[in-house]
């Protein structure tokens, strides 16, 4: 990429610093937090300008635009599942800019139409981003999002006819929906209503369980559960297949332990509080509901089990102790879902999965072959079920419906309409990196077949290293294409996620988050000594905790990379639990109010560790105008600090989408923009492929 711009937009400063435990630290571009405000918008447009005109000299990004639009213009479809009679699916012709939900009476069937989001919104920016069918299948409750937000709007459509109802019930949030099994409504978690023009800056804290009567002024809809005593708790519901029962699971942000509360429904009529009886109360592990058979409750858990394991629990007894089901094994347990009577096991061997089948005692039926090597991110079945449907999602073909006979464990892949490139043509190959303290770690680095080490190959390397997210193979149609071009393919599974189970998690949060950073290091040094490549032609990518990560390892490491794009980072360490959800991340970022942890954080903010003075590599930060997750001052902040300490000639740009959020639900027409500025940017900093 061309040099450093003559100069870059101005931002609005102040004079701010703030006192830490007896630190003062400044922070002069504290007015961009206010994204709203009108030096702000000028700021973001003038660095928008800025930004196009650099990229659109880049002599590929038509080409790449192109080509991205060809790759996504396949058909897909999501995991099938059932209730009643009838089935449901998403699906995407390609290039529409939302998925669609589709009914039909069986699997693989065309069905039709059940709700098309795209004639919501002519910018295409309306999402479904929750969708709970009662259990007849008649009714269907669907949350849509506006924009990018996380902000929920529930409305009820008749499965049968698509008839919309009257009902609109707002301020939904980080919850789905649970429907009684007369169908007369449904219980659903929101929060208080915002005072006008605070929904952006809402804090997410005193979430309330409601119960919707159809045809009832949501307005009115009664709290049937709160806990003002633990404004941080946020529940959610499900009703057991036989109706018997609701459990509610309980978390707080993004905390490693649950609760598990049960509810008593029979002869509940929506009318009053529900009585509930906390099960598992101590919040000393992670417990997610899988099954409720009878008045038992299957869970998988962590405790005792660090690679986790399957229990039962009587709903009716809460001092009963935990029946061991499916025992720990050697690799993390991912998944499991009830279906034909029978366990199906997901497990993470090397961050790719593998699939299992279990009795109903826990007696081992025996392993399924899978095609490939993948990442199983869908499961769907019920009790009731002969087939068990999945989705396998791999580096170079989009994901693939697979159906799993339980009786014998026999593989179909659901018919699709194939694909207009050869999978074949790429090669897949696993290597495990040394870290700065001798753990070892999973890299998987992905190429087009006849691409060899030359020691000058460009390379991306993605990682996201946290909240105990695994990161194995998935589909993205920018990688496809970068590797197209000639590129290498490098995606890390780093410690903080859940690769190798709470232990690995517990490795890479709170104090120890240093140790994500060192692995991402690691495999920068990895690959510049493979023979593949060399630092300058190493671009790293990341998006939320994943631009946490590279801002982190920019700060620390410029001179093991050639560019560097922070995507919807987490920047400003000593004030991310200040802005809406932020809050519930101390449980792996630690708490800048304590003294103790304000040092762990410091420590590695990427905004606190820019120095004037350094030369930067090229690097492309981005962001959304209306993202109410990680909030655009982050990036804001970050970009104009790295801007005025740059002594380098590489450019420090921003690009700000607007009318979009933190990523969930942006239309494909964005997506393909904004992916393809992404790829010109590193093609032209890193060198052409």
């Amino acid at each position: 990429m061309e040099g450093m711009p003559t100069s870059y937009p101005v931002p609005p400063t102040s004079d701010q610093a703030d006192d830490y435990h007896g630190t003062l630290i400044a922070d002069p571009y504290r007015p961009l937090e206010d994204a709203d405000a009108p030096a702000t918008r000028a700021w973001i447009e003038a660095e928008n300008e800025l930004t196009e005109s650099l990229l659109a000299a880049v002599a590929g990004r038509g080409a790449i635009r192109s080509r991205l639009a060809q790759l996504w213009d396949v058909a897909r479809s999501g995991v099938p599942w059932r209730r009643g009679d009838r089935w449901f699916q998403l699906r995407n012709t390609g290039l529409q800019n939302q998925d669609v939900l589709w009914t039909s009476d069986r699997p693989g069937a065309e069905g039709r139409v059940l709700l098309d989001p795209n004639v919501l919104n002519d910018a295409g920016t309306t999402t479904l981003s929750s969708i709970s069918v009662s259990e007849s299948g008649r009714l269907v409750a669907i949350a849509t999002s506006e924009a990018g937000s996380d902000w929920q709007t529930w409305r009820v459509l008749r499965a049968d006819d698509g008839t919309e109802l009257p009902d609109r019930i707002p301020w939904s949030k980080f919850a789905g929906a649970a429907w009684t099994h007369d169908e007369a409504g449904f219980v659903y978690g929101r929060f208080p209503e915002p005072a006008p023009g605070d929904a952006f800056d809402a804090p997410n804290l005193g979430m309330q369980l409601r119960y919707h009567r159809l045809g009832s002024d949501p307005a009115d809809d009664p709290i049937v559960y709160e806990r003002p005593d633990h404004d941080d708790w946020g529940f959610e519901p499900e009703v057991s297949e036989d109706g018997d029962l609701m459990v509610i699971t309980v978390w707080r942000g993004t905390d490693p332990e649950t609760r598990i509360h049960v509810v008593d429904l029979r002869g509940y009529a929506g009318d009053g509080p529900l009585e509930v009886r906390p099960l598992l109360d101590a919040a000393d592990a992670e417990y997610e509901l899988v099954a409720t058979v009878g008045r038992t409750l299957y869970l998988r858990t962590n405790l005792d089990a660090p690679n986790r394991r399957l229990v039962g629990v009587d709903a009716d007894d809460p001092a009963a102790a935990l029946r061991e089901v499916i025992a720990e094994g050697p690799d993390a347990l991912e998944r499991v879902t009830l279906v034909g009577g029978r366990f199906a096991a997901v497990t993470l061997h090397d961050a790719h999965s593998r699939l299992a089948l279990f009795e109903l005692d826990g007696t081992p039926v025996g392993p399924v072959e899978i095609p490939g090597t993948g990442t199983i991110d869908a499961t769907a079945g019920r009790r009731g079920d002969e087939t068990l449907y999945l989705g396998l999602d791999q580096f170079t073909a989009p994901k693939r419906v697979l159906a799993v006979r339980i009786a014998d464990g026999r593989v179909a892949v659901l018919p699709d309409e194939g694909l207009p490139w050869d999978p074949d043509a790429f090669v897949t190959e696993e290597v495990f990196p040394v870290s700065a303290d001798g753990t070892r770690f999973p890299l998987f680095l992905v190429r087009r077949r006849d691409v060899e080490p030359n020691g000058d190959v460009p390379t991306i390397l993605y990682g996201y290293g946290g909240f105990s997210i695994a990161v194995g193979p998935r589909f993205k149609p920018e990688w496809l294409a970068w590797m197209e071009r000639g590129g290498l393919l490098a995606v890390a599974s780093l410690r903080g996620g859940s690769e190798y189970g709470t232990a690995w998690h517990d490795a890479g949060r709170l104090a120890n988050k240093q140790n994500v950073f060192d692995d991402f290091a690691a495999a920068l040094r990895w690959l510049a000594g493979s023979g593949w490549t060399r630092p300058a032609r190493i671009g790293i990518t990341g998006r939320s905790n994943g631009g946490l990560l590279v801002g982190a390892t920019l700060t620390q490491h410029p001179e093991l990379l050639g560019a560097a794009v922070p995507e919807v980072g987490v920047m400003d360490m000593l004030r991310f639990h200040r802005f809406t959800i932020g809050w519930g991340w101390t449980s792996d970022y630690g708490n800048p109010d304590d003294p103790e942890q304000f040092a762990w954080v410091l420590g590695y903010s990427p905004l606190h560790r820019i120095r004037p003075g350094t030369a930067y590599p090229p690097t492309l930060v981005t962001t959304a105008d209306h993202d109410d997750r990680v909030v655009p001052g982050h990036s804001f902040k970050f970009a104009a600090a790295l801007q005025a300490a740059q002594a380098g000639e590489a450019p420090v740009l921003i690009r700000v989408d607007t009318d979009a959020g933190h990523g969930a639900g942006k239309p494909v027409s964005k997506l393909i923009a904004e992916r393809a500025d992404v790829l010109a940017f590193l093609e032209s900093a890193l060198g052409e492929t």
